[in-house]
């Protein structure tokens, strides 16, 4: 398998090892029903380059709702009273639950959503309660009352290199863990679990397309929904939302050029500024 060396402050394709200039890679993308940025939560130079790209995005096109993985439904309408200039920083975070839904500090993503109610830019909730995901791990679909899951819709099943990109992530085969593979029945719950995320997201920005459309969505999720185009973007294509890209950061000097590609862009960031907060405390 070949690879492409990756230059700092540069878009690469990594399908075709193509760099790309950055107005181009974002006239393109505008055109899009979705574009999906990943992140490693604890970053902030990763927020930064989601910033930058959503704000390129904007410049294209006005029509944009940035949706997060790191809020629940339920407290959509801080959202909305958010970007309509309603509340504080202080009272935001407070009615959007902040340090329970998610914990990492909310400097990472304040510029995120000070340009959202800046530009006037609709904010969406992704996120299902987190119980539901302990509950479909644990039971399936199958016993989650109709009116208990948070307007998600059973997953299509996961496939078999979802499986073992999952499996793989997780720390594989080792002593310590009971599934020995990722086919075996003991690692059933976390894939039900995972999947549970990825089709709350996809669910939600299939809402926000309709509420919203046409709209460009732009989502903020962790990349380990959405590499290789498992995940979110597979229960976006069950959905028939088919018209979606991933664009993500890369810390790496080079790029190995795979038939199923990583992403639709890679973004390598500088190899300085990789600064990383720590998730508060439960309170």
């Amino acid at each position: 398998m070949s690879t492409v060396a990756h230059s700092p402050a540069t878009w690469l394709v990594p399908g075709t090892g193509e760099t790309v200039p950055h107005n181009r890679l974002m006239a393109q993308m505008a055109g899009k029903s979705a574009v999906l940025l990943g992140e490693s939560h604890d970053r902030y130079d990763i927020h930064r380059w989601q910033l930058h790209v959503l704000a390129g995005l904007y410049a294209h096109r006005t029509d944009v709702v940035v949706g997060f993985e790191m809020f629940p439904r339920r407290v959509q309408p801080a959202l909305d009273k958010w970007v309509a200039g309603a509340l504080s920083d202080v009272a935001f975070l407070d009615e959007a639950e902040w340090r329970t839904v998610w914990g990492f500090p909310a400097d990472l993503y304040m510029p995120i959503f000070h340009f959202c109610r800046q530009y006037g830019v609709a904010m969406k909730a992704l996120n299902c309660r987190r119980a539901l995901v302990t509950e479909v791990g644990k039971l399936g679909w199958d016993e989650i009352p109709v009116g208990d899951r948070d307007g998600v819709t059973p997953a299509k099943p996961a496939t078999a290199a979802y499986r073992q990109y999952l499996f793989d992530i997780t720390g594989g085969s080792r002593p310590d863990r009971q599934a020995t593979s990722p086919d075996d029945l003991a690692f059933d719950r976390f894939v039900r679990a995972q999947q549970t995320w990825d089709r709350a997201f996809a669910c939600n920005i299939a809402e926000a397309i309709g509420e919203h459309g046409p709209a460009l969505v732009v989502g903020i999720i962790g990349r380990g929904h959405l590499e290789y185009g498992h995940g979110t973007p597979y229960q976006l294509a069950d959905l028939g939302i088919q018209d979606v890209a991933v664009l993500l950061p890369n810390d790496t000097e080079t790029v190995r050029l795979e038939p199923e590609a990583v992403a639709d862009g890679l973004f390598r960031l500088p190899p300085i500024g990789r600064s990383v907060a720590q998730r508060a405390p439960s309170p």
